[in-house]
């Protein structure tokens, strides 16, 4: 697969509609450019928005497969163009599953400058340039933590992951998922991120639609500008299936004009009430001048019509 980032029709993936976010007052919009779900390919047989390599393999299905549950895989999937959204969201339907009691090593979320690198961790490139979330399944050597682990770690281009202690010496915030791995449910994770502000990784793996929250980090280093999303897997002399289902990527945004148009609104809500009540005075004083007309002509009428029948009697 080609690794070229895809020109113009960066704009024409832009497609969203805006929504109410589940975060306070922020609003989304959908990201096609980084969101990906059945059948994963066009009719080419390739992604427009996305280029895998390595191990993967692409079930239309069912999955997109980073690593097989066999010794020795690596598998890789990111996105063609950068992330260029200030704030986002990412939510993710994978699956960890395999036939052996003992398994590993686990699979990874990156949104890095770098992309479709093989590399030592978790399958992709050492010292990155932006985050990466590990989804560690084989404990290595972090006395007291209960594995699966799952861990954000920001690398600056420098600093690296040391798999001897699991990635301890580098971890920005991390919880265990114990359960995660052939989860009766589907198991997701979404991670949002507010530059500056936030960044909160929630998972979903013991009842389908309760979210646990896994971590929230306030004023979270800055990812790089130019970032791309993608995932990848490793396994070793121990395996697994590391499975990609869904992704589903929104860019997140105040609205600034929602309560200058919500007090707007309040007002030409009192205006067209004050209007209304004006209209509905005004025909009501019509309609009673007519009546009172109506009144006062045929009250005219009937003395008239007694005065001549009075007239008539006297002259007979």
């Amino acid at each position: 697969m080609r690794l070229s980032a895809v020109p113009a029709a960066l704009l024409a993936g832009l497609v969203g509609t805006a929504q109410a976010d589940h975060a306070s007052d922020l609003k989304s919009i959908s990201l096609r450019t980084h969101s990906i779900q059945q059948p994963y390919l066009d009719s080419d047989m390739s992604s427009r928005w996305f280029d895998f390599g390595g191990d993967t393999i692409i079930r239309t299905d069912s999955y997109i497969r980073l690593t097989s549950d066999l010794p020795s895989q690596s598998g890789w999937l990111f996105s063609r163009v950068p992330l260029t959204a200030t704030n986002w969201e990412v939510e993710v339907e994978f699956k960890i599953s395999g036939k052996h009691q003992l398994y590993g090593d686990g699979f990874a979320m990156w949104i890095t400058k770098q992309r479709g690198q093989r590399g030592q961790v978790f399958g992709s490139t050492d010292r990155f340039e932006g985050l990466g979330i590990f989804f560690d399944t084989y404990k290595n050597n972090r006395p007291g933590v209960v594995f699966p682990y799952v861990m954000a770690m920001h690398g600056d281009g420098q600093k690296s992951y040391n798999k001897n202690d699991d990635g301890k010496d580098g971890e920005l915030a991390g919880c265990s998922a114990r359960g995660i791995r052939h989860a009766s449910v589907p198991t997701k994770m979404r991670l949002t991120y507010i530059q500056d502000k936030q960044l909160k990784l929630d998972l979903q793996y013991r009842e389908e639609g309760e979210w646990q929250s896994c971590f929230e980090v306030n004023s979270p280093p800055q990812i790089p500008n130019i970032a791309y999303l993608g995932f990848s897997a490793e396994t070793g002399e121990l395996s697994d299936n590391h499975d990609i289902i869904s992704v589903s990527t929104k860019n997140l945004y105040n609205s600034p004009v929602t309560s200058s148009n919500n007090r707007a609104g309040a007002s030409k809500g009192r205006n067209v009430k004050s209007n209304a009540v004006k209209e509905g005075g005004t025909w009501a004083m019509f309609f009673a001048k007519i009546f009172l007309f109506i009144i006062v002509l045929g009250g005219g009428y009937v003395g008239y019509t007694a005065y001549r029948a009075k007239s008539k009697s006297h002259r007979f």
